[in-house]
């Protein structure tokens, strides 16, 4: 651990006094019962550990994740550790099985997104273990609006978080019917009209994802508009679009995919496999073509096409900085730079230049 300096030291600690100063003035105010609720809804917390324990809880859990900190523990193996913890009646020791899916779900999202998003308790509205029409039981998650706080990479481990949570248990896997896969196909594009998706995803892709899925992806109503077709169906309780279900599955799963297959493969997860082919469904299996090359034998090479599915609904007019896969084309690293630190972009100082900006 670095040490601080006498002076970052004061510093720190008189930043501290006065956020105590503001949250006790604050909760005089609260218990004048001018608000609704007379609490302070945002409690303190000095870490993820301590954020996770206060959004979500159970008791105890932000010492857990301290010590798989210091052990060098990643955020998945975190995650999982965490959640198989609770699981087992070691962390919070939940008696009811459906309660003790339901945290240990929201508790891996939260170690997900660091605790500084509402998504673990507004972005899921609720989980359930349901039965289907043979009476089997399988897990439901009800995905809400606050999702899109997560973003799609999180959404995606979301579910993943939530079958291993299902295989723990002993839950069998989802079972989606004909309907129910045409009923995310059309819900989808009538959500992506209405407020715009991240990516173009294509009815092969969602029908293919839906049918493998071992968690039903459910949601709540969040648009007015209805679906046409595929209506009232049994285990569908609105007709509405439900945002945050399209969501989840066209820009978690279906974007993520090859993301989401390789944390998988990291924590040995089964039963994942699929996306590796749901990805070559994605390029219109022609992702790969073979190269000959003649030096005497004859060598078959695989290469990446360019997928220019990323430009397909691009607005009329505006600049394109690369086409795919181009020579000397504009790219994106994704991360975290000193320059820039959390939820911000930079450019690189040529790329202005040439922008003349």
């Amino acid at each position: 651990m670095v040490r601080m300096s006498k002076e970052m030291t004061h510093y720190t600690e008189d930043i501290q006094k006065k956020v105590d100063e503001c949250y006790n003035i604050a909760a005089k105010a609260r218990e004048l019962g001018f608000d609704p609720e007379e609490f302070i809804e945002s409690p303190q917390a000095k870490d993820l550990a301590g954020r996770v324990e206060k959004l979500v809880g159970p008791r105890g859990v932000a010492e857990i994740i301290r010590d798989l900190k210091s052990k060098g523990k990643n955020d998945d193996q975190i995650a999982f550790q965490v959640v198989s913890d609770i699981l087992d009646r070691k962390i919070g020791n939940i008696e009811d099985l459906n309660e003790r899916v339901d945290r240990a779900i929201r508790v891996g999202l939260a170690i997900q997104t660091m605790g500084v998003v509402s998504a673990p308790l507004e972005g899921i509205s609720k989980i359930t273990i349901r039965n289907d029409y043979q009476g089997k039981k399988y897990l439901s998650l009800y995905f809400a609006g606050p999702i899109r706080a997560a973003g799609g990479t999180t959404q995606g481990l979301c579910v993943l978080i939530a079958d291993f949570v299902r295989k723990k248990s002993g839950i069998p896997k989802y079972e989606a019917t004909d309907g129910e896969a045409g009923r995310y196909v059309e819900e989808i594009k009538l959500y992506d009209r209405r407020v715009h998706l991240q990516y173009p995803s294509s009815h092969d892709e969602i029908r293919f994802a839906v049918g493998h899925l071992p968690i039903e992806i459910n949601g709540d109503a969040t648009e007015d508009e209805e679906v046409s077709r595929f209506r009232d169906l049994p285990r569908v309780e609105t007709n509405n679009i439900r945002g945050g279900a399209c969501l989840v599955l066209n820009d978690g799963i279906l974007l993520k995919a090859p993301k989401l297959l390789k944390r998988a493969n990291n924590m040995e997860l089964e039963g994942w496999d699929w996306l590796e082919d749901l990805e070559k469904i994605a390029h219109g299996d022609s992702s790969k073509e073979e190269r000959e090359e003649t030096d005497g034998d004859e060598i078959k090479e695989d290469i990446l096409s360019p997928n220019s599915k990323y430009i397909a609904d691009i607005i009329a007019g505006r600049p394109v900085f690369s086409y795919p896969s181009r020579i000397g084309g504009h790219r994106i690293r994704y991360g975290r730079s000193r320059n820039t630190g959390l939820a911000a972009g930079g450019l690189h100082p040529a790329t202005m230049v040439l922008l003349d900006k």
